[in-house]
């Protein structure tokens, strides 16, 4: 089936490099990287699987011209030195075989770097540091301006060189660039800073040099954060008259929004929608009638197709959408699309791990980032019969991947329908997107022929044997923690009562008044499962406090989500209360210890939120009962083996194989 997106799949000329089609993967950093900023095996590996899925251009994440002192990551990939050409161009031309066009992207880091990092202090247009909070970095020189400006250029001719199709020079998100253009970070007063000219004058400079360097055929793309959405910092009226100053050296306009502390609208929330920014692009296409690329949150073909239809933009760029699946465009082109792995925007293994904790990206939903599906490839050698008592998304993700390798599955879920806490959640109005990922999962179970889901179906023994397992997984998940405080028990989710827990705020999500303005809604948990309510209705108008036993709120969240829910919570006055502990629960106030003060905190409505606990059900009996019988293996995954978040879940799931290959079923 051929596919009902036309626009998708229409050539793109730009200068010397022709796409096959509209769709982009733009620079976003993996952490794949060798120490000494050279591109590794690995990070080979997870770009040819999006350039097999169908890809057309490929924009490799920012690369360092200027390294230490440039360099924003740990094992950021480097383009300063000639010695880094051989793997880069091993890189282009794996890309090429797929006729996948590929760019780089070159950047200096300015202010977003760290000293611990490159031991020196970070440099930028002024003392400003790059986000609140961060270092005080040391304005640069003239001559130290010139000199950045040359090794842009050279960097560019080190991209030709080693096969790329094109470079990126990134102008946006907080980096040295964007640290000249945005009033926010230059204070200069010399003809580097002060009026729009003036802050534009670096960026025209370094596309100068790229374009002297590289010839006037080869295509130059200029990364811009359009609105930065914060006060004071740069609209999308600025930003439209700073690119007349260096428009005329420019092929096309990745048009992208934000800084490191409007971080939520550079890397998308959860809650925005698909292609929410594309009216930025329109407008810089509109004035100055260069292609331009549009970003944001682009998941659904429906909206990229339309999007180009409307002229919005030339390109779309897919990012954590062709993370989360690399064939994301062979899925779309030839009517695959109930299959697609869509990207629920959590931010977790990949922003998450990259800039919060310095991981290698990971995802939530795809448990095999880098090397992608060819675990399929690999079928059992006898037969076997596999048990999954569950269909959350841990179970579901077992379930499917043990059938995909050829052996007999059976799903036994307690209720009429598949999804488990996901599919729950995914009812609260800003967690719509959630819901994608279970969609996906039963959509992939349906397509097995040799998995059979039984509902209503509890995991009780006299069922189980009856299968005949060989493997059975209990996936059972988890349920509201809640602790043995006073009243707590008695008040939660009861009739009558007004405190209620997650499943019971989700459960009656419908008799909750449209009007919560003034309202008091008291939270009790500032974690991730809390924070979720405050961002329910905090923005309606209800009058939000939180309480945390500990000292911060949302420690545990990635930097996306945290700048995002403490964004809501400034907007919206919500009370933050810390090291604040719950000692009593009535059904109309709770009691808390409070700087060692007893204190009552009434409300209309109250949510104990303290996270979640393992239920794994009757896991203790199948292990009773199949004690003695050495050739059946069982397993508990997700939340049922201990309450965490849905990335190990469905790791736990894929990790099935390795029963399988422990069991003698698949050759290692």
């Amino acid at each position: 089936m051929k596919t009902k997106y036309k626009e998708i799949f229409k050539p793109l000329t730009i200068k010397n490099m022709t796409l096959k089609n509209r769709i982009m993967m733009p620079p976003m950093g993996t952490n794949f990287g060798k120490e000494n900023g050279e591109i590794s095996a690995e990070h080979i590996t997870y770009y040819e699987q999006r350039a097999k899925g169908g890809t057309g251009l490929i924009m490799l994440e920012n690369i360092s011209i200027n390294s230490p002192e440039g360099s924003n990551g740990t094992t950021q990939l480097r383009m300063d030195k000639d010695s880094y050409l051989p793997m880069l161009f091993k890189l282009t031309e794996t890309m090429h075989k797929y006729d996948t066009c590929i760019g780089v992207q070159l950047n200096h880091a300015g202010a977003s770097a760290m000293s611990k990092r490159i031991n020196m202090q970070p440099v930028s247009s002024s003392n400003i540091p790059s986000k609140e909070g961060g270092e005080i970095p040391r304005p640069l020189k003239k001559d130290e301006i010139y000199r950045i400006v040359k090794q842009f250029g050279e960097a560019a001719k080190r991209a030709q060189i080693a096969g790329f199709d094109c470079v990126e020079i990134h102008a946006g998100h907080s980096y040295l660039i964007s640290q000249f253009l945005s009033p926010l970070y230059n204070k200069r007063t010399d003809e580097f800073g002060g009026s729009a000219e003036n802050r534009a004058r670096f960026a025209k400079l370094v596309i100068e040099e790229v374009r002297k360097q590289v010839g006037p055929q080869y295509p130059i793309f200029v990364r811009v954060s359009a609105d930065e959405f914060m006060n004071g910092g740069n609209t999308l009226e600025d930003t439209l008259e700073l690119i007349s100053y260096f428009e005329e050296y420019v092929d096309a306009f990745d048009v992208s929004a934000g800084l490191n502390g409007s971080i939520q609208f550079q890397i998308d929330a959860n809650y925005l929608k698909d292609g929410w920014r594309s009216y930025l692009a329109r407008a810089v296409k509109e004035k100055y009638n260069k292609p331009c690329v549009a970003t944001g949150n682009f998941r659904d073909p429906k909206v990229v197709n339309e999007t180009l239809l409307k002229g919005d933009c030339d390109i779309v760029g897919i990012g954590r959408g062709l993370i989360a699946d690399p064939e994301w465009v062979n899925k779309v082109e030839f009517g695959h699309e109930d299959l697609l792995r869509k990207c629920i925007s959590c931010n977790i293994g990949c922003a998450g791990n990259r800039i919060g904790i310095n991981r290698p990206i990971r995802c939530t939903i795809n448990p095999s980032v880098v090397e992608g599906e060819v675990y399929k490839s690999r079928k059992i050698d006898k037969d076997c019969n596999v048990v999954v008592i569950g269909g959350g998304t841990s179970g579901l993700e077992a379930a499917c991947t043990a059938s995909e390798l050829g052996c007999t599955t059976f799903v036994l879920e307690k209720n009429d329908h598949l999804g488990g806490l996901s599919t729950e959640i995914s009812k609260m109005p800003s967690k719509k997107r959630l819901g994608d990922f279970p969609e996906y999962l039963i959509n992939r179970a349906n397509s097995l022929k040799n998995l059979y889901v039984l509902y209503n179906t509890e995991g009780k023994i006299n069922i189980i044997k009856n299968l005949k397992p060989d493997i059975i997984v209990n996936a059972t998940g988890s349920t509201p923690l809640l602790p043995p405080i006073n009243g707590l028990a008695e008040n939660v989710d009861k009739p009558n009562s007004s405190v209620y827990s997650i499943t019971g705020l989700i459960d009656k999500l419908d008799n909750f008044p449209d009007n919560v303005v003034e309202k008091k809604i008291v939270v009790v948990g500032g974690g991730a499962v809390g924070l979720d309510v405050v961002e329910h209705f905090a923005p309606k108008g209800a009058n939000v406090s939180v309480i945390e036993m500990m000292s911060q709120i949302g420690a545990d969240l990635d930097p996306v989500s945290k700048n995002d829910i403490y964004t809501i919570m400034k907007e919206n006055k919500v009370k933050q209360m810390i090291n604040t502990r719950l000692i009593e629960v009535k059904n109309d106030r709770f009691i808390v210890l409070l700087d060692n003060e007893i204190t009552e905190i009434p409300f209309d409505y109250g949510f104990v939120c303290l996270g979640m606990k393992s239920e794994p059900s009757n896991l203790n009996d199948i292990r009773n009962f199949y004690d003695d019988v050495n050739d059946v293996e069982i397993i508990n995954i997700g939340d049922s083996k201990r309450a965490r978040r849905i990335i190990d879940g469905t790791g736990e799931g894929r990790n099935i194989i390795s029963t399988l290959e422990k069991r003698g079923f698949l050759k290692i």
